[in-house]
């Protein structure tokens, strides 16, 4: 016992002081923004040391509740929830502690959950969802988030497949619970955050009211399963990533100090659907360093709420940026804003552009995956390449490979992959839950594979091409997608568009283009409109790169997280020839 408190004790410190061991030197306890900063000196010398037991609840957020208690943290509060309608919600650390320490005992009484046991959440933005993830961690439950947005079938799937214990819900998503439930062998129990009560269901209002306070952490190794997240399903059956209590407690604070640049003065937003794994970062990048997480209930980005709050660190999808940019509310103004972010999929270089013209701020794009947390990122005080997604992260080393795993030299274009061999990385995830074949499948000789395709410059700058699946080649020519789409963008008349590869008698597959237009540009002719575009793209990018094929749709495939699914587009134009 006298050892395990030693360790907690060693990484409370380190991950409050929010400066990795070893490198202590690179910046002092002042906002990053305003240190010293060089990114070789960090990726140099970051040494992460991971405690054999971790626990993210006890660990560090109860050293904020310490922290805030001695008058020693910025009247900022844990997390500030608002539903556009006047309601509000704001807890402080210690508020978060004592409700999550309820809401514990909740499931591990009630719902009789066991360290280990897995359940789904399914939760739109509000309060209780930041609630239940802590309360998961002290109990050793394992997490499995999932969006609203998920039907029936989707339902189904998802708790045949992780073999979940429970299920936790609003009344949005019972019946669609119940429509399935009875196909679910390993469902033990049902649990609604609701005002009202439903027959069959446990309320969780009811029994948080009346769960004591006091709850005994429990004692999480680093490598014990923490979370389960599905990925986005672009090409194929969703898969269960298993993150361990490291991966994402430990590999996120990376995230939060060096690319989102976070301190406990600031008030983070970021717009992600609770369903996917980039919902966690709010969680793990922002507490770690004592940052406020702002939370709004809204289902979509609204570009007036940016500039009605004092949010001092936005992160969202490129697609708020390109809403924000297109429709430029004049009441918008940023007073708070001092760091943007985007991830998720590449953001095109002319919303860069036109952001920073119209705000003074950067985008500091970044790039990961479900199975990662943040790969590479344009991290502060690095220079900015637009259309880059920047330099590694500290703790990973990446490379750009081709199909033996040999290591590509700068402008090469090969897959983006991550060394594991002889050491994987400790934020990697841990495998595909219950499938060891299709986690073999991601190593390639001394590296973990990502499945993307890019390239690196010479500087040390990586630049995405697209997702392996995607790549077009045409008459020996390979096309990323993206580039295409970042040209196609860049004309008044394209809202957006996805482009995939086409048969052709003569070149073996060509570029197609499905381009969704702007309303004013609708009732243009249609041939006209399509030369118009081509000869953009010619201009805008290496001539052979034009979509020689295009088709004006009213909207584009989508994933539930919002991802275009170019595999289906391009599924059904192959299956017409």
């Amino acid at each position: 016992t006298r050892a395990v408190l030693t360790r907690y004790s060693r990484y409370q410190l380190l991950l409050f002081q929010r400066i990795p061991l070893r490198s202590r030197q690179l910046c002092s306890q002042s906002s990053p923004a305003q240190a010293s900063f060089s990114y070789e000196l960090m990726k140099q010398q970051y040494r992460p040391e991971v405690p054999e037991y971790f626990n993210f609840a006890s660990d560090v957020l109860d050293r904020w509740t310490e922290v805030e208690k001695e008058g020693k943290k910025p009247k900022t509060p844990a997390l500030w929830w608002v539903d556009g309608d006047g309601e509000e919600v704001k807890w402080s650390f210690e508020e978060l502690g004592v409700l999550s320490r309820k809401a514990a005992n909740v499931l591990s009484g009630a719902c009789s959950l066991q360290c280990g046991d897995r359940v789904l959440l399914l939760l739109p933005r509000i309060p209780e969802w930041w609630l239940l993830n802590v309360a998961c961690m002290r109990t050793g439950t394992v997490l499995i988030p999932g969006t609203q947005q998920l039907t029936a079938k989707d339902v189904l799937y998802r708790l045949q497949k992780s073999k979940a214990k429970g299920i936790i819900t609003d009344d949005s998503m019972a019946s669609t619970v119940e429509s399935v439930e009875a196909d679910c062998q390993s469902l033990k129990f049902k649990l609604l955050v609701s005002e009202g009560h439903r027959e069959g269901w446990l309320s969780f209002k009811d029994l948080l009211k009346n769960a004591p306070s006091d709850h005994q952490c429990a004692t999480t190794k680093s490598e014990h399963p923490m979370a389960i997240y599905f990925t986005s399903g672009t090409t194929g059956a969703p898969k269960m990533t298993e993150h361990s209590h490291c991966s994402y407690g430990v590999g996120l604070t990376v995230s939060g100090r060096y690319w989102l640049n976070l301190t406990s003065s600031d008030i983070y937003w970021n717009t992600s659907d609770t369903g996917w794994a980039k919902a966690a970062w709010s969680i793990f990048s922002a507490w770690s360093q004592g940052a406020c997480v702002f939370v709004h209930k809204m289902p979509q980005f609204s570009p007036p709420s940016l500039s009605r709050y004092p949010i001092t660190v936005f992160c969202s999808a490129p697609t708020a940026y390109r809403m924000l940019v297109q429709h430029r509310p004049p009441s918008c103004t940023f007073n708070s804003l001092r760091h943007c972010a985007s991830a998720g999929e590449p953001i095109n270089p002319e919303v860069m552009a036109e952001w920073k013209a119209w705000t003074g701020l950067d985008i500091h794009e970044g790039y990961g995956q479900t199975e990662t947390v943040l790969v590479c990122g344009n991290f502060k005080g690095m220079e900015i390449k637009p259309g880059s997604m920047g330099k590694p992260s500290p703790g990973y080393d990446v490379k750009i490979i081709d199909e033996n795993g040999n290591i590509l030299p700068p402008g090469k274009e090969g897959e983006i992959a991550i060394k594991v061999k002889p050491t994987r990385p400790l934020f990697l995830f841990t495998c595909y839950t219950d499938d060891p074949e299709k986690t073999k499948a991601t190593v390639r000789g001394d590296f973990y594979v990502t499945g993307d395709r890019g390239l690196m410059d010479e500087d040390g700058y990586f630049w995405f091409v697209g997702r392996a699946d995607d790549v077009i080649n045409s008459a020996g020519y390979r096309i990323g997608p993206f580039e295409v789409e970042s040209a196609l963008i860049e004309h008044p008349a394209v809202v957006e568009s996805a482009v995939v590869s086409s048969p052709d008698p003569i070149r073996g597959e060509v570029v197609k283009a499905f381009v969704v237009l702007t309303p004013s540009y609708i009732s243009h002719d249609p041939e006209k409109m399509m030369k118009e575009l081509q000869d953009h793209v010619k201009k805008a990018t290496a001539p052979y790169k034009y979509p020689r094929k295009m088709e004006f749709v009213r909207e584009l495939p989508k994933t539930i997280s919002g991802k275009i699914r170019r595999n289906e587009l391009r599924q059904k134009e192959w299956r017409r020839y």
